[in-house]
Formats: C-alpha cells, structure tokens, sequence
C-alpha cells in the first residue's frame, strides 16, 4: 500500500513537470484542463496496470506455492476474510499499523474540515436574500464585495457597483456552464484521500488558474478587454473562499489573468507537445509492469523477509515442536521439513528449504526425537548429496550456495548416484555444450540399453530435466521426458480453468487459477471435523500434480490427524479438470503445494 502511494506521487510529479514546463504558458486552455484532469486520474490506476509481456519473469521453481488457505482464525488479509465467510467462519481481526491510524485520521480530519468548510458556503447562502434567473440562482452577499459561483450559484457582493455585476456575471457563467465546481470537488475528494500529498494542492491550484483563464477568454468577448480590465484592477482585494469555489476576485490570480489576456494565442504546431503525454505514459507501464511489488507477497512471505536466518531457523524449529505437540508424527514432521531418507533430484535448495533443514537438524539432536531416529543413532545426515557432519559447517545460505557451486560438489552429485538413476550436471539445460551434448548422449544410450537403470535426471542447478524408461503394452522400451523443475521465466504456460484459458498473459491465469483452488477449498472443507479434533491451530500440507490431461492426481496430504488429512484429499479429489500445462508447445506435469490452516476454537468462548 506504501508503495502504490509513492508511486502515485512520482506519477505526479512527473506529470506536472511536464505541464509546468511544456503546456502552461500556452493558450490551450481546454486542452490544458483536459491534460490535468486526465493525469491526475491515471496517476491513480497506473500503479494498477500491468502488461506481462512487459514483465521480466523471475526464476522460480516448477513446483508453485499456492497461498495458504485459512478456513479459521489467523491475522488475515481482506481476501482471507471473503474465503473464510464463504464457510461460515468469523476470523479475528489484526491489530490495525499505526501508519493506518495515521493515515485515516488524517483522512478523518480533512473530511470533516471539508463538511466545515460546505456547511459555511450552504449557511451562505441561506441568510443572504436570493433571486432567481432562469436557472441561476443569484445570492446578494450583504456588507460584501466577493463575487465568487458554485455548481449553479453565483454569489454576488452587494458593494460592487452595477456595471461590474454584468461583467463578473458573465465570467461565473462561463464556470457553471463549463461544470468547473465538478473539476475542483473532484480534487477535494483527493485532498480529503491524499491529504498528506502536495502535489494534489498543486493540481487543484493549477485547474484553478485554467478555470479563471477559460471564463476570461469567453466573457472578455461580450465587455470588451478595457472594461474587463478594470473590474479586474478595481477589486484587488483580500478575499477568503473555500477551495471548490470559483472567485472572481482572486489576489494572487489578477496578474497571471491579466497577462494571459494580452498572450497572443498560440500556434497549432505547439499542440504536438501534448504528444509528450504517450512517452510518458509508456514508460510508466514499463515501469509498473516490470517491477517486484513486496505487496504482492504473502503475509509469511514478507514477515520472512524481515527476519534473520537465525530467527526464521527458531520459527520454523518453534513449527516442529507445534506439530508434535498437535500430535503429528515424527515422518509427518519430517516430510514438512523437507528431510528423506532417500537422495533428492533437486540439486539445489532454495534458503527456505536450507533453513528449515537447519532447525529439523536441531529438532533431531533433542534426545527424545533422536532415540525414535535409527535406534538412537545419529552420526550424520544426508542432505542432496551432502554429509552435515556439523550444523556450524555453514553458518548462513550463502556459503552453502558457495558450496554447491564448486566443481568438486557438482562432480559429486553425479557421482552419488541412486539405484537406478543416472545423472549429469551441464552449464545449462537448454543449451549444453558439444562435451556435455556427447555425454548426455551416451547416458541416454546406455538408460535404453541397460536395464539397471531407469532414470536419467541432468540439471544445471536452476532446471532440472528427468527422463524415465518404461516397458510400454506392445512391449517397447519407451523413454519418457518429464520437467521435473524450471524456473518460472520459461514456463510458456501454467495449469489453468476453462473460465481462466483466455486470459491474455500466463500470470493472469495464474492468478485466476490460484484463486480458483483457495475458494473451492474455502466452499467443500467440512469444518465440523474440528468438532471432535482439540483446539488450537491444525496446518495440513497437500501436493498434488496436475498431469497431462489435466487431471489431479498424487494428492498427498500431511497434517496433525488423519481426519484432517483425509478431508483435504477428499476436497481436492472434487476438484474439476484442468487445462495441463505446457512447456515449449509441450504438456507437463506440474506439482502443487498447497497449505491448508483450521483453527479450532472453544464453542463456549467463539
């Protein structure tokens, strides 16, 4: 939210840069007031707009991280609070930042100085005696010289003589006919929304000028330049309006009038600059498209961030010791920790996956886990092809990433094989070099001539490439390809819904489909499980895969009892069929994760 703002501002700014600089001084008056009141809306929605094939795909994994959905109480979002009423739930709300109090406080406050400031105009007008023409209702200011006009109101001082009172009618017509009061209420709404932003000032105080200069150029016409002159001249006077108003008799204004009144009018050659407006707002979708949000970041994710390595390695050792207190067993912790006995075909893990294998080591070394480890041995453990002998042998993720990177670690990995699997670590999987091309090669010879093995996995530390050897019906030996891991930046198409399939970039559909899955998990959960289950918060862990014809399949859930273990699978299992995935016009397979929080609450208390 900080960020949209800041963005809003810059937008801004940029935009009366240009104005000030390129379009003031012209006598485009119309076309000035268009340029205002047209930037300053979509510095609004810019910050909103996002065009992905603008956008720079970052890498991420093949396995996608949906949101967690919470089917009770946590510290939740605005959508979890929708997913949560769908099933009946009523989710304790947050404690609210104090940078929102601030900012609705202030919001308060302007508001009402607003409301003062309205309520004084209509008090205005109701004590001073009226009159109508046509559809101009005219108030006579008593003891007053003002002259100023709102929406179809004009108010008129009783001290300024006769022939003036035509001239200075003419020019607040031209404000009610041109629905003016509609330019600077809508900048009220801001000022009262951004209240903290100067720039808003700047913007109404600019439509204000253009406003005057408008009503000049046309009234000027029906009195003359001479005459107008001297209304203008012979009422400098201090005047007070609200902000919304169009005074006549502006001080600080008479001048620049007078002046614009004398300017020649300017060339139609010089409408080209308004042309600096889509250069301009190129760059902003660029801009907008292509960057990193935090906000669009999960609430873990972003309190993640802020912690260190070591606070986030006490969190998730502090989430082990939960799950054993909410009874799960210690395989059902250790699959959430990402340990297994067997070797993994990643080669890398990522910080998350490191810290957490961090803390499950210092959950291991407590006695009373470690005696339900291999009969109470636990000399070392294996981690991708790794030995820990010592949890001080890397101190953070970087020496560890350092680690991997060696020539020394990647010849290993190949060299620590699993029965049945071969493997091979290339610069780059999609583009291997005439040695690595020559091995893999003969790796794929030997995977179709030797039954020992069945498995080909090659990767280059970021993607990663599995091919396995099947006996097909007719009795052919087939090699199958299956992407096991790529980075998100060469995924061409995620797993979608029909409803989601038209969807102009593969974020969207993305988006849409994540969507999809947290309501239809939110809409079947059956909540009357925590009936019989003790209170507190239950997380259940679910992968499933989408495969090739879309169908989910591999659902394996992990969680504090079977009987929430057995409903997510069951909910998942209702889930319809997806339009698979492709990888380079090819379909795959592709895993999700999905993390399901239950809170279960005292009936007598919630």
């Amino acid at each position: 939210m900080l960020y949209t703002i800041l963005q809003i501002i810059a937008f801004q700014a940029l935009f009366l840069l240009v104005y000030d600089l390129f379009l003031k001084r012209e006598t485009f008056f119309n076309y000035n007031r268009a340029y205002l009141m047209l930037t300053s809306v979509l510095s609004l929605i810019l910050p909103f707009v996002k065009f992905p094939t603008l956008k720079k795909l970052a890498t991420k994994d093949m396995v996608i991280h949906l949101p967690e959905v919470f089917i009770g109480a946590k510290t939740p979002t605005a959508y979890d609070i929708q997913i949560a009423e769908q099933v009946g739930i009523i989710l304790e709300q947050p404690k609210t930042p104090i940078w929102q109090i601030v900012a609705l406080s202030g919001i308060g406050i302007a508001t009402l100085i607003f409301l003062i400031k309205i309520t004084k105009l209509y008090w205005v007008k109701y004590k001073n005696p009226k009159r109508w023409k046509g559809n101009v209702l005219i108030v006579n200011l008593i003891k007053s010289n003002e002259a100023y006009s709102f929406f179809n109101t004009i108010f008129l001082g009783e001290r300024i003589s006769e022939s003036e009172k035509s001239t200075i009618y003419e020019h607040e017509m031209v404000h009610i006919k041109e629905l003016h009061s509609l330019d600077l209420l809508f900048f009220e709404l801001l000022r009262i929304i951004f209240w903290f932003n100067p720039l808003v000032y700047i913007y109404q105080n600019r439509i204000k000028e253009l406003h005057e200069y408008i009503a000049d150029a046309k009234a000027v016409k029906q009195s003359g330049k001479s005459e107008y002159y001297k209304s203008l001249l012979n009422q400098v006077l201090d005047v007070n309006q609200a902000s919304f108003t169009n005074a006549f008799f502006n001080t600080s204004l008479i001048k620049k009038r007078i002046a614009m009144l004398q300017k020649s009018k300017s060339k139609q050659l010089h409408l080209i600059k308004y042309a600096l407006l889509i250069p301009m707002l190129f760059g902003m979708l660029i801009y907008t498209s292509t960057e990193v949000r935090a906000q669009e970041k999960t609430t873990e994710q972003v309190v993640d961030q802020e912690l260190t390595e070591a606070e986030l390695v006490k969190k998730y050792y502090d989430e082990f010791g939960a799950m054993k207190k909410n009874g799960s067993s210690f395989f059902e912790i250790s699959d959430y920790a990402g340990f297994s006995k067997g070797k993994t075909i990643k080669y890398l893990m990522s910080k998350k996956e490191f810290l957490k294998m961090k803390a499950f080591l210092i959950y291991l070394s407590e006695d009373d886990i470690r005696n339900k480890y291999e009969g109470g041995t636990l000399t070392q453990v294996d981690i991708d092809g790794s030995k820990f002998m010592s949890m001080d042998k890397f101190k953070t993720y970087e020496e560890f990433k350092a680690f991997k990177n060696t020539k020394e670690q990647k010849e290993r990995w190949e060299l620590y094989g699993q029965e049945g699997v071969l493997k091979l670590f290339v610069e780059d999987v999609a583009d291997k070099t005439k040695e690595e091309t020559k091995r893999y090669n003969a790796y794929l010879k030997q995977l179709e001539n030797d039954d020992s093995f069945n498995k080909l996995v090659v990767t280059d530390g970021r993607s990663t490439l599995v091919l396995d050897s099947y006996i097909s019906q007719e009795g052919e030996e087939v090699i199958k390809y299956e992407i096991a891991e790529v980075p998100f930046s060469v995924v061409d198409e995620s797993p979608t819904t029909v409803d989601c399939e038209d969807l102009e970039s593969n974020e969207d559909r993305k988006n849409c489909f994540n969507n999809f899955v947290n309501k239809h998990i939110a809409k079947n959960f059956n909540t009357s499980i925590g009936d019989s289950l003790s209170q507190g918060r239950k997380r259940v862990f679910v992968q499933f895969k989408i495969d090739t014809n879309g169908t989910v399949k591999h659902i394996v859930a992990r969680g504090p009892s079977p009987e929430l273990e057995e409903e997510a699978k069951r909910v998942l299992e209702m889930l319809p069929q997806f339009i698979p995935g492709k990888q380079k016009g090819k379909l795959v397979v592709v895993p999700f994760s999905v993390p399901i929080v239950f809170q279960i609450h005292d009936s007598k208390k919630d």
